[in-house]
């Protein structure tokens, strides 16, 4: 949805590098939708987010999730902002550092903490490369 011009200049809150999809189903978890989401900048205006085309006025939010996790490796924060308006499930992967997310948000978002989840694809792909690895060794070694 676009968003209607106002009679005030919106304010640019913050703006940060994101993994951005709107696939179907709980996206907390590692898998094929991440490995091939959006690569952008999220924008967070007072009056709305925007990743590349996307435009999602905060009066259109139905609902806004921000997951805090911390990575598998390295134990790295992060968070996956999940919000749904206008019929569609927007997810934007996020990194941990600075306060932003972790401040008042100008926009009504219930906050929740646990482990993000491997699905059968990462699972899939760590494997064969954790082999390949494996076999690069034994050939080098040999």
């Amino acid at each position: 949805m676009q968003v209607e011009p106002s009679a005030h200049a919106p304010e640019l809150l913050y703006k940060c590098m994101v993994k951005a999809t709107t696939a179907e189903g709980d996206q907390r978890k590692y898998g094929p939708n991440w490995a091939f989401s959006r690569r952008g900048s999220l924008k967070v205006f007072d009056d709305r987010l925007e990743c590349g085309d996307w435009q999602i006025a905060f009066c259109d939010l139905e609902n806004a999730v921000l997951y805090s996790f911390r990575s598998f490796f390295f134990r790295l924060p992060g968070y996956i902002l999940t919000v749904e308006a206008n019929d569609k499930t927007y997810h934007f992967g996020l990194n941990g550092w600075g306060g932003f997310w972790k401040g008042q948000l100008p926009f009504e978002v219930k906050r929740e903490k646990g482990k993000l989840q491997f699905s059968w694809f990462s699972i899939a792909v760590r494997t064969v490369l954790v082999g390949y690895l494996g076999y690069a060794l034994w050939l080098w070694a040999t």
